[in-house]
């Protein structure tokens, strides 16, 4: 039988944190090997399943390269000043990377990609299962519908969520434009306001909604003549994002370098 994969989870103390610790402790062929947060944080000392009653003899820590030190793979859902601080650990120690933070410039992307040259890294705004056949579907209906039909991405997050539109609404924005042949920053519509004007059909429209514990909401909208088509995901829970998160971890144990996305993991090229 193989070693269990040694994996650190990032903001380990989080809401994301928490439910990446609790599908580790699940899983028989993972361990928890490490779990970070900032330096600032009240957790820092405490056992990483503390807060989900599961006790994993792992200490929240601060030092990098402490928590790495014989891992195999982290997992970071922070913010991109932090993630940038966690590669950078990584780079030293030879761990591969799941990376579902968003919100990096493209400059920082670039950063991501030197990285993965060195050590394999799955980068995704969204890690779902779901959210990923969903973009496979949208690459499918916006070539059939090229013609006639105006686009809308509707996307709805928790009040404390900080970037909008969201990662995974720009990922779909993506999609969609490749699939009609065109670039997104050419065509994406971020804001309507005033006298807009007739809608320029060749263009991608995004609507973003903050409020409540929305964990996250995305529907694409086809509006055509005499009929809608819709394609939505709706999270309920962040679990699958964690469930993704590990099949992406998986993957990266049968890879030495690369830049990857959850359409690698998952088989949808």
């Amino acid at each position: 039988m193989n070693a269990p994969l040694r994996l650190v989870v990032a903001g380990a103390s989080g809401r994301m944190g928490r439910m990446l610790v609790e599908a580790i402790a699940a899983a028989d062929d993972l361990v928890l090997a490490g779990a970070l947060d900032r330096a600032d944080s009240p957790a820092l000392g405490e056992d990483a399943g503390a807060a989900i009653g599961r006790p994993q003899g792992v200490a929240i820590t601060a030092d990098l390269d402490a928590a790495l030190a014989g891992a195999d793979v982290l997992i970071d859902f922070t913010r991109p000043e932090g993630t940038r601080a966690h590669l950078a650990a990584c780079a030293r120690h030879g761990v591969k990377a799941v990376i579902g933070t968003t919100g990096f410039s493209a400059a920082q992307k670039a950063e991501i990609a030197a990285h993965a040259e060195r050590c394999a890294t799955v980068l995704a705004p969204n890690m779902s299962v779901g959210v990923n056949v969903v973009l496979k579907l949208l690459d499918v209906a916006a070539r059939a519908l090229d013609t006639g039909y105006d686009i809308e991405v509707i996307e709805a997050h928790h009040r404390h969520k900080v970037d909008a539109p969201s990662g995974t609404a720009l990922q779909m924005g993506e999609v969609l434009a490749a699939a009609l042949g065109r670039r997104l920053a050419d065509c994406a519509v971020y804001a309507r306001e005033g006298h807009t004007g007739e809608r320029d059909p060749s263009t991608i429209g995004f609507s973003t909604i903050r409020g409540g514990d929305i964990v996250g909401d995305h529907t694409v909208l086809f509006a055509g003549t005499g009929e809608r088509i819709e394609i939505s995901h709706r999270s309920g829970s962040r679990a699958g994002y964690a469930q993704g998160s590990l099949r992406a971890a998986r993957f990266l144990a049968t890879v030495s370098s690369g830049l990857y996305g959850m359409d690698d993991v998952l088989n949808l090229r």
